[in-house]
């Protein structure tokens, strides 16, 4: 991966300014590439990780495995750009194993997220089965530990 790429993933607050310098490049450069990389669509969107502990938000968060039948033409792709376009529906993946998607919901309580469920996924015509996974505490998300603490110490391996 490029290196301006992955100081981006790691802090995407950086300003091309801050890029250019620990890149040793010029600031203009660095503008031109970001923007490249935008409108190529190598760069999506930016994200904030927010410690919602310390906001006292009450959102429920749930891992959903998905079977599906995938179709003739379109494999698993269209079915999944279907399920992935729901507003409560943070991620999906294609997996390998046991399912076939992976999809993290998010809803403002425990009956939301079963009525996304039951409601809407479950009854997609293509939907084989769901098993519901909800996320009790975040430990780390997206490369960020939520405890703010970090230690280059090893864990120690027990025998």
């Amino acid at each position: 991966m490029d290196e301006l790429l992955k100081l981006l993933r790691d802090d995407a607050s950086l300003t091309p300014a801050q890029i250019a310098g620990r890149l040793g490049r010029e600031e203009g450069e660095v503008e031109s590439q970001i923007k490249s990389l935008e409108s190529e669509g190598v760069i999506l969107g930016y994200r904030t990780v927010i410690n919602e502990d310390k906001l006292e938000v009450d959102l429920v968060r749930a891992v959903i495995e998905v079977k599906i039948t995938p179709e003739r033409e379109g494999g698993f792709d269209r079915l999944a750009t279907r399920i992935a376009k729901f507003d409560e529906v943070r991620s999906c993946y294609l997996m390998s194993g046991g399912y076939d998607l992976m999809v993290v919901v998010e809803g403002r309580d425990l009956k939301a997220v079963s009525s996304f469920v039951s409601e809407k996924l479950a009854t997609i015509q293509g939907v084989i089965s769901t098993v519901t996974h909800f996320m009790l505490k975040p430990y780390k998300e997206q490369g960020v530990l939520m405890a703010g603490e970090y230690s280059d110490e090893k864990l120690s391996v027990s025998p």
